[in-house]
């Protein structure tokens, strides 16, 4: 028997319309799109805006506005700034949003597993106990348990209390 595991959140990834060179320059220079594109917060050094694929419900990322794929030519005050916004984020995360962990990451070019290499961003994935399974190591499938516009909607509801 054939089983069907149904994504209805990804019919925007087929059908919707590509965006023209790179998508996070593209959220950066969009600030009137920001519910569009799920962002949750931003300021003059980076936003923060929801995976569109995410690993977990309310997995989201913090990405500088200058766009580089060198982590070592960012400018210092950026990175305090997105260093300060993974803290605040991960206190969201915990308190606001129920996680009992988080993972973050970065995963430098091509060769270090970045999907979008030319532009780094910081990954914020909140977890639980038990919340792993086969699905995506086996087949590369991730089940998702909850509508991705409820969570955002949650997190940005939350963001101005965590993020200052």
């Amino acid at each position: 028997m054939k089983e069907i595991l149904y994504a209805p959140w990804r019919t925007d990834y087929i059908s919707g319309q590509p965006i023209e060179g790179c998508v996070f320059c593209h959220i950066s220079e969009h600030t009137e799109a920001d519910e569009e594109l799920h962002v949750l917060y931003r300021d003059e050094h980076c936003f923060a805006v929801m995976n569109r694929y995410p690993y977990t419900p309310g997995h989201f990322m913090i990405i500088p506005h200058l766009h580089t794929e060198a982590l070592e030519t960012l400018d210092p005050e950026a990175w305090l700034r997105i260093s300060a916004l993974a803290q605040q984020g991960v206190r969201m995360l915990k308190e606001g949003f129920g996680a009992q962990g988080v993972n973050i990451g970065m995963n430098l070019g091509k060769a270090g597993g970045a999907g979008i290499a030319e532009h780094i961003h910081l990954h914020l994935v909140p977890r639980w106990e038990r919340d792993t399974n086969f699905m995506t190591a086996v087949s590369g499938t991730r089940v998702y348990s909850t509508d991705f516009e409820k969570i955002y909607r949650r997190l940005k509801e939350l963001a101005p209390r965590y993020f200052v």
